[in-house]
This record gives C-alpha cells, structure tokens and sequence, in this order.
C-alpha cells in the first residue's frame, strides 16, 4: 500500500510517512463509534464538562499543535496559534449555548399537546482538508458533539500529523473512548467511510471533490453538507474609507497565504477612488513579511503544496499572457519552498483562468467598475457563492446591495470571517447546509414532531 508522505512547504524535506488504513480498519472505528454514541448521547452536561475538559488541553498546547499545522502546511505560526484558540472558543460556545439551541419547541396545532425534539443521527463521518486543519474539523465537531453525535473524521493527507494531534487531544483531556476517531488515509478512506455505517457526512473541500462525496453519500442515502470553494468578490465603493479598505483587502486576500475558501479573491474597485486604493493596497501588501512560518515575525508563509505552488503561477503566467498588468509581485519567492510573492494584478479579462478559477494563493485582480450595479452584476457572474465584502459608508445602500449579492455571508467594512455565532455557508457550487450558530448544529439531528391526542376526540385522517 501507498504511504503518505508529510513534507514540510517551507523547505521540501519530508516530516513523516503514514499507512493508510484499508476499508477493515474504518469499519472498525466506525463500529467503536457506534458502540460509544448510546452512552454519549444520554446527558448533556456530561458531555459539556468533556468539552470544557478539551477547551483547557487546547489552551495549554496551543503552541505545540500550532508548530504542526505548520510545519505540514506552511501557514504563519502566530496565525496556527490563533486558530488553536479560535477551536477553544467554539467548543466553549457550544457547551454554553447548545442546551438552549436543543431545547424543545412547542408548538401550536389541534392536538392537546405538540413539540418538536432535536435528537442526535449517531456516526457523523468527517472529511475535513489541509487549510485550517484544526478549526474546520472542530468547527463542526463542536455542535455535532454537543448535540451528542459521535465523529469519525478523515483529515487531508498533507495535514495527516494535525488530524492524528485532534484525536490526541480528545484522549489526553480524558474523553470517552469512541467519542472523536481519526482515519489515517486518503481519498480511498474516505469512499471507505462515506461507505461505512456512518449516519451522515460532512465534507470541506474543492467543489470538484464536493460533487463525488455529495454523489457517492446520497447513494447510500446519507444526509450530507458540503462546504465547497468560494471566489469571493471585495467591493469597494467610491464612498469607502480608503485606507480602511486597503487594509481589509491585505487581511481579506493573503492570511492564510491567500488559501481560505472565505479570502478575498476578485477585486471590484469604484473608478473614482481606484488608483487611491490600488495605491494604498500595493504599499501594505509589500510590507508584509514573507519566510520562515515558525518565525512569530512571519506574515507569511508558504503555499502548502508543490502542486498549490505549480497552479498558481500557471493562473498568473496566464493572465500575464493574456494582458493583465502585474502591479506587485507576480512570481515565486526564492529556489526553496513553496512561496510566492504577493500579487497583484490589473486589467483583467473574462477569458482570463484567474476571472473563473478560485485562486488558492496570494494572487489579487483587480477589475475598476462604473458603479455599484456593474460591481453586483460582475460579483454575482461566477458559479461560486460563499462570502461578499462591501466597503462604503453609506450603510443604506450597503444593506439594499447585501440582499442583491448571491451568496451565504455578506460583510460590510469588513472582512469575511466565520464566528460560532452565525451561520457559514455557501450557495450555488459553493456548497449545501450551514456549519455554526444554532443552524450548524440542527444540520445533524433528527427534527422529531411530537403529538398527543385525547382518546375521545374523533379524527378525520388525511395523510
């Protein structure tokens, strides 16, 4: 069997090499799972004091867990840091508010008495990728846990050590065998667990892989939520603070180097301010600090694949080809390592790869409009719909803009970021269903309605 290799982004050497389990040994975790869900399932305040257990080991290992995300996949360490804490304060909210967002709901009809109750599925089965190896898998354990679920999760291959650390982290704060399992493997696990006798499936990835899991889980009529690409549009009105803007854009478009699902990745700049913002965003950009990611000193890091590396400099020598003008950056970062400079890039054309084709790296295009309508009609001309951002200080027009972008999360004089409290999400290829807030959590339970009749009152029936 094929093992997987680790290797770290910022100098090609390889960390480790793991066995993929084969299909035994996932039916195996599966089985264990199901075994633990019955126990796991009865009290919630058993499984909140679990949780809050987990919340302290994360708190203090945050820096160890966050030298091996990056160490696999490159990101800044002060940002692994942040995202180790970022998992700590969900699961934290969910063992606070999940009881409240459980609780039964009574509702109104011609019986005597009528409720809805929100009961656990059982197995949920995870596949979860390399960008936020820790933060994408807890943000959807966190609910599913506390709603007294049982996961059995398969990480990326390039973040494989992150994905083992998470089931550690269960063990070590003295969690119930069972209740959390890591699948070591690639994309044959995973069919292996969509496969299983999980009760659903929950996947974060590319849209290409989101159709075969969305495929392969709805012939085994498994309840499923993909939370799937995104090429987000960043539109900046002539009325927008500029400096402010230019600032949203660098966090917006090159945290994570550029390779979050939520970045901002198409520019759509007012023609009046355009060579203002362009002006400011350029001068930003450049000063961040690329090279070693365990350095706290580090902006950042590199992308996390040879591949990632190879596809992005294939979208920019394209635009570049066909036209586009290279303003910042535009090429790779040294001999060693998977870095690239960050870019930035006008004049960019509809037959472009990078007008179409999620950019997962530091590349921004910017495309100078007319005025809003252009702004919303360019923004919504793409098959994705997950974020929006909106920079104008006139809020009115920014609420009537909000309701006209298709997509699952708009933000105004902000970046896109997820938050526990609400909903994330996408629509169009972005993906189906909704991770946090109350939503997240009633994607994986079973909405059972409840009626109870007198015995004396005669019923007409009519299905």
């Amino acid at each position: 069997m094929t093992q997987i290799k680790t290797i770290n982004p910022a100098t090609e050497e390889e960390i480790s090499s793991f066995t993929p389990m084969n299909n035994d040994q996932v039916f195996d975790l599966v089985r264990k799972a199901k075994r633990a869900f019955p126990e796991w399932k009865k009290d919630y305040e058993k499984r909140r004091s679990y949780i809050y257990n987990l919340v302290e080991y994360l708190k203090k290992n945050k820096t160890q867990l966050a030298k091996v995300a990056t160490s696999e996949m490159g990101k800044a360490l002060k940002e692994s840091i942040g995202e180790v804490e970022k998992c700590a304060w969900a699961l934290e909210f969910y063992a606070d508010n999940g009881d409240s967002f459980l609780s039964d709901e009574v509702l109104n009809t011609d019986a005597r008495k009528s409720f809805l109750t929100f009961e656990p599925l059982g197995v949920i089965g995870s596949i979860m990728p390399w960008n936020f190896p820790y933060w994408q898998a807890l943000r959807f354990a966190a609910p599913c846990l506390m709603a007294g679920n049982v996961i059995v999760m398969k990480p990326s291959r390039v973040t494989m050590q992150s994905g083992i650390e998470i089931e550690k982290a269960f063990t070590e704060s003295g969690m119930p065998d069972g209740i959390f399992q890591t699948v070591v493997g690639s994309v044959e696990s995973a069919n292996h667990l969509i496969d299983s006798d999980v009760n659903a499936v929950t996947f974060t990835g590319s849209t290409n892989a989101g159709k075969k899991v969305g495929e392969r889980a709805a012939l085994n009529l498994k309840k499923c939520v993909l939370e799937l690409g995104g090429s987000d549009p960043f539109i900046v009105l002539d009325d927008a603070i500029i400096e402010k803007a230019a600032e949203g854009a660098v966090k917006g478009r090159f945290i994570n180097c550029g390779q979050s699902c939520v970045a901002s990745k198409r520019f759509f700049v007012g023609k009046n301010i355009a060579k203002d913002f362009i002006e400011s965003f350029i001068k930003k950009a450049s000063q961040l600090k690329i090279g070693d990611p365990m350095s706290m000193e580090t902006d950042m890091g590199p992308l996390s694949s040879k591949d990632g590396l190879d596809t992005i400099s294939g979208i920019v020598d394209d635009a570049r080809e066909k036209g586009a003008e290279i303003l910042l950056g535009g090429s790779r970062k040294g001999d060693k390592g998977y870095f690239y400079e960050p870019t930035i890039l006008t004049n960019v054309k509809s037959n472009m790869r990078i007008a179409k084709e999620e950019t997962f790296g530091p590349v921004a295009p910017i495309t100078i409009v007319e005025n809003e309508s252009e702004a919303i009609k360019m923004a919504n001309d793409i098959e994705f719909g997950l974020g929006a951002t909106i920079w104008t200080r006139d809020l009115a027009k920014a609420e009537k803009m909000s309701r006209r972008i298709e997509s699952g999360i708009v933000s105004v004089n902000n970046v896109v970021i997820s938050d526990p409290r609400i909903p994330f999400g996408g629509i169009k290829h972005s993906g189906f269903g909704r991770e946090l807030s109350r939503y997240g959590m009633l994607e994986f339970v079973n909405i059972k309605s409840v009626r109870f009749y007198d015995n004396l009152t005669h019923h007409h029936y009519v299905e």
